[in-house]
């Protein structure tokens, strides 16, 4: 048997090269005949730059810039030649920021422009950008008031790595759906649209680019939308870009079963998580869904999957679950029964 173990990081608990090696340790302990191949993986989000680097053959930079509280904080992004790969939750992410500071009346996304004007100088002019994780809702105004930017990035081609597809405002933009994960209050989620409705309106006389009800202006808090506006940047599907470049498809010559997985899996894994994107292009190869918790198992049973496990006990609590140590252990011991 030939299997890949191919999961996304299971987000506020363990990376995805983590997630793979106990995935992997544990069939290998269970079938120590069997041929397994590691291949963590990210959709744009969490772990995006360290998924693509080593496949680029790049390094890692890094930048000086501001949180989204405006605290100065040493940020990482890549290079390989002229593409770099930048995670703007290095900048601007809720896991930089404490439980009771997170609030994105206040939060800004200045850090990103300040990220992307050093890898500029850095010499990229092709920017791979995962959109995923970020604490603030400012539809990338913060972004633009980086002196120079603008001029820095004539010229420059941007892919924006995005899974959703929520315009900039609206019962499905940016502000309703996302900033209440993000510490937002309903009262604050009135002023954050007002906001953003508001910005849009900017951008439109600004660039003739109205990014209101535009598919994917609302990723990361509206910055989906200032990017497209401002830089021509162009929204792809995150998983979609990351196999491609991983080249995927070579490396499933000759495999038997795909084994991929996520902290939950749910309904919204269909809308272009990584183990949808790893189903979509797994060539009738079978592949078995191992995910912390697992909700809707009908519908994903449905899409195509051909097992699915739960990782986590059921009477175990979340709180429980999400430690790392006990993620680690249920995460070997459910794969050591496949």
């Amino acid at each position: 048997m030939k299997v890949i173990v191919t999961p996304d990081s299971f987000k506020g608990c363990l990376p995805a090269k983590e997630v793979a090696r106990l995935m992997a340790d544990a069939l290998r302990k269970r079938h120590p005949g069997w041929e397994i191949r590691e291949l963590p993986l990210a959709d744009g989000g969490e772990g995006t730059l360290e998924v693509l680097l080593p496949a680029l053959g790049g390094h890692l930079a890094d930048a000086v810039v501001q949180d989204p509280l405006g605290r100065p904080i040493r940020a990482k992004f890549g290079l390989s030649g002229p593409t770099a790969v930048v995670e703007v939750a290095e900048a601007c992410g809720l896991r930089l920021l404490d439980p009771e500071e997170r609030n994105p009346l206040t939060a800004s996304t200045y850090g990103v422009g300040q990220l992307l004007l050093a890898a500029r100088e850095a010499g990229a002019r092709h920017f791979l950008i995962g959109l995923g994780g970020t604490a603030t809702c400012d539809g990338g105004e913060g972004m633009l008031q980086v002196p120079g930017l603008r001029q820095a990035l004539e010229g420059c081609t941007l892919e924006l790595l995005c899974d959703v597809e929520n315009p900039f405002v609206g019962p499905n933009g940016a502000a309703r759906v996302f900033a209440p994960q993000k510490g937002a209050s309903p009262a604050d989620v009135e002023v954050l649209e007002s906001r953003l409705t508001c910005f849009a309106e900017k951008l439109l006389d600004a660039t003739g680019v109205d990014v209101r009800n535009l598919p994917g202006a609302g990723a990361a808090g509206g910055l989906g939308g200032a990017l497209m506006a401002c830089f021509g940047a162009q929204k792809v599907s995150g998983i979609g870009r990351v196999l491609e470049l991983l080249h995927f498809q070579n490396l499933l010559e000759g495999a038997d079963l795909i084994i991929s997985g996520e902290g939950k899996s749910d309904s919204q894994t269909l809308m272009g998580k990584v183990p949808w994107g790893v189903l979509q292009c797994a060539k009738g190869i079978p592949v078995v869904l191992a995910s912390g918790r697992i909700e809707n198992g009908e519908r994903l049973l449905e899409a195509g999957f051909s097992r699915l496990i739960e990782l986590s006990p059921r009477e175990m609590s979340l709180e429980e679950a999400v430690k790392p140590d006990v993620a680690a252990r249920n995460i070997f011991n459910a794969l050591a029964s496949l």
